[in-house]
């Protein structure tokens, strides 16, 4: 497993990890993930993976194989579950979880034939463990003949599930706000000097009627930035900007959290 980050050491710098438990090296913890904590306090960072993984566990002749994926959506989820699907299309089951956002509550778990919480929740489990956010997994069965019993059935879709995890490469991420604004073009150059000013992000622009940007904002930072920004294109006071303030012909929109 690999793991990215952006501080010496692993996570020593980063506010709300631990590594306790993890053995050291001249006074530097190894990144350990499986003892990384993701504590209250932590603000807007989160753990994900970089990028699509894959493990295999055998027991008994059936053969489980999982797949790891980074994901923002559950129908980005859906998509890559189709597409193992016609891939083993033999499989006798195609069982998967998901934890997608930031506050534990977008989460799915299918056993997909499997006896009940026998599948979905030890993956899930797997992902929970590692404290991962905006995770897929798919465990796809290939029956052996022999019944593993509720008990290696946990323990298969666990294993498999947890050396995908070990094969993949970590990394730490900011959680973000997406906030799109429209304007009319005559608020072009008080919009664009403004976002340049306050060295705010832009994800995408698109000018057709009016002008459309999507900004990227840290989540903690969201409503003090769009006060600053809203104040710039105004040209008045921050103190003036309260949550009745209206812009003419400006519109702000939060689309999503990631």
């Amino acid at each position: 497993m690999k793991v990215i980050s952006g501080s010496l050491g692993g996570f020593r710098g980063i506010a709300g990890l631990s590594l306790d438990g993890c053995q050291r090296i001249g006074g530097i913890p190894l990144l350990c993930i499986k003892r990384i904590k993701m504590e209250a306090g932590s603000g807007d960072l989160y753990l994900t993976l970089g990028g699509a993984s894959e493990g295999v566990f055998k027991d008994r002749g059936s053969r489980f194989i999982a797949y790891a994926h980074p994901v923002s959506t559950a129908e980005e989820s859906m998509s890559i579950l189709q597409d193992i699907k016609k891939e083993h299309f033999k499989a006798r089951h195609h069982c998967f979880a998901y934890e997608i956002g930031h506050d534990g509550n977008n989460f799915r778990m299918s056993d997909d034939g499997e006896p009940s919480g026998t599948a979905g929740k030890p993956i899930l489990g797997q992902i929970r463990h590692y404290n991962l956010r905006n995770t897929l997994v798919v465990v796809v069965r290939y029956f052996g003949g022999v019944k593993l019993g509720t008990s290696g059935l946990i323990n298969a879709y666990r294993e498999s599930t947890r050396q995908a995890l070990e094969q993949a490469e970590i990394v730490e991420k900011q959680l973000s706000d997406y906030v799109e604004l429209q304007f009319g073009y005559e608020q072009m150059p008080a919009v664009m000097q403004a976002l340049k000013g306050l060295n705010i992000e832009i994800y995408s622009k698109e000018f057709t009627d009016r002008g459309k940007i999507v900004t990227v904002l840290p989540h903690s930072e969201k409503e003090a930035l769009l006060r600053l920004l809203k104040s710039k294109i105004a040209g008045v006071a921050v103190e003036q900007i309260t949550d009745t303030y209206k812009m003419d012909n400006i519109l702000f929109t939060e689309l999503y959290t990631l």
